[in-house]
């Protein structure tokens, strides 16, 4: 009997040790995470002095952050077929990443003398950037696998963060050149890089066999899951409105403010990092509520409240900027609270050996709609104004539909 006692006590706590060292290592991907999506949006955060020193319009903005949706797409497909994203270790991966797209980024702000030169580096930045989000989900279930949807809920909080974080750092050096706020994010990104480089991967980590290439040989088969399709069509009309929102973000602030005194640029950069940041609560948030309700139904509330602001802000403008930008803050926390419910929700439909490739194609089509929608709706703001939001609405709409299997196999309320 004692023995027996012993014995118990001894799995006790080497289950107590082992999730001890798991939350650790959630919370160093998470901070990595944060650290790497700073190159996200750098040019977004120096969007007032890029339109001056390069005559840019909305739409050249919507250029700009395109060119980073579309070297991801291009990065997140390349892993998928080649199934880079289940063959090598995570960990690495995302280490040589965040290196090249710090690099990249950091040529971006020294060597880029207009429009056409940067496209070039953010695309490259974009590329990087699929062996950072991507593979950092997957680097979280290898230590975690238990409490996904908790776990990717902090992971897509820090993205939202990171994202935010250029604009945090224009507000704070408002004084100082647009080059200086891009290399600050290449710095965090390569302490990001380090980061996930020591630390490695965890302890439930699979490989996918050597044997086959491409979508047939492993996420086609994921394809074929009707849970994972409801996911990913859901996460596709999240995504229409999501990035989109964010590259707008500016030009709303700047709107809001345009019915009294006109906003510093350190104003609108400080009121945008808000309206972002605070999506991260929203991660959290929601990531506690999935305990209780699952996470299809946290994820189509979060989809039904941004989709009812979607409709109702353009007919706000009369309310006055205080009233504006308390609806973009609440827009903010539930544009991106349903992400990691998405991606929770894919992962359980998946084949252990598949998440990392099922993942990565997941999110490139959606960062595809993602692209279309920032090049619509920054195409169009100068004459629709606020009225661009209704541009966004299809997203979560159609995302709300789509999951409909889902929130029918979970129990009510």
């Amino acid at each position: 009997m004692q023995n027996r006692l012993d014995a118990d006590a001894t799995n006790s706590g080497d289950a107590a040790r082992e999730l001890a060292r798991a939350k650790r290592a959630v919370l160093v991907i998470a901070i990595a995470q944060l650290l790497g999506t700073s190159l996200w949006f750098s040019a977004n955060g120096a969007m007032r002095d890029l339109q001056v020193a390069w005559h840019l319009s909305a739409s050249d903005i919507g250029w700009l952050t395109n060119a980073v949706q579309a070297g991801f797409i291009v990065g997140t497909l390349l892993s998928a077929i080649t199934g880079l994203a289940d063959r090598v270790s995570a960990s690495k991966v995302f280490a040589v990443c965040g290196v090249l797209g710090a690099l990249l980024n950091a040529l971006f702000a020294l060597c880029s003398s207009g429009l056409a030169s940067a496209l070039v580096f953010r695309f490259g930045v974009g590329v990087a950037l699929a062996g950072i989000y991507p593979l950092g989900m997957k680097l979280l279930v290898t230590w975690d696998p238990r409490r996904a949807a908790q776990t990717l809920a902090l992971l897509v909080a820090m993205l939202t963060l990171g994202t935010a974080s250029v604009h945090a750092i224009r507000a704070l050096l408002s004084g100082v050149p647009w080059q200086t706020v891009v290399l600050t994010s290449s710095g965090l990104a390569v302490i990001g890089a380090v980061l996930v480089f020591v630390l490695g991967e965890g302890p439930h980590a699979r490989r996918a066999g050597n044997r086959r290439f491409g979508l047939s040989a492993g996420v086609g088969q994921v394809v074929r899951i009707s849970e994972f399709r409801s996911a990913a069509l859901g996460y596709f009309g999240h995504m229409w409105e999501l990035y989109a929102f964010w590259t707008l973000t500016p030009l709303l602030v700047q709107r809001a403010f345009a019915s009294g005194a006109p906003a510093t640029p350190g104003t609108v950069a400080l009121w945008s990092f808000l309206i972002i940041a605070i999506g991260a609560l929203g991660c959290l948030f929601g990531g506690r509520l999935s305990k209780s309700v699952g996470s299809a139904r946290t994820a189509a509330l979060a989809l039904t409240i941004s989709g009812t602001l979607c409709a109702i802000y353009p007919l706000t403008t009369a309310l006055g900027t205080a009233a504006q930008l308390a609806l973009l803050l609440v827009w903010g926390i539930s544009v991106i609270a349903d992400s990691p419910q998405f991606s929770a929700l894919s992962v359980k439909a998946c084949p252990a050996d598949k998440i990392g490739g099922a993942l990565t194609l997941q999110n490139s089509f959606g960062f595809f709609l993602s692209a279309c929608s920032i090049l619509w709706s920054t195409s169009v703001f100068h004459a629709l104004d606020v009225r661009v939001a209704w541009l966004l609405l299809p997203g979560p709409i159609i995302g709300l539909i789509a999951m409909t299997p889902l929130l029918r196999k979970q129990p009510r309320w």
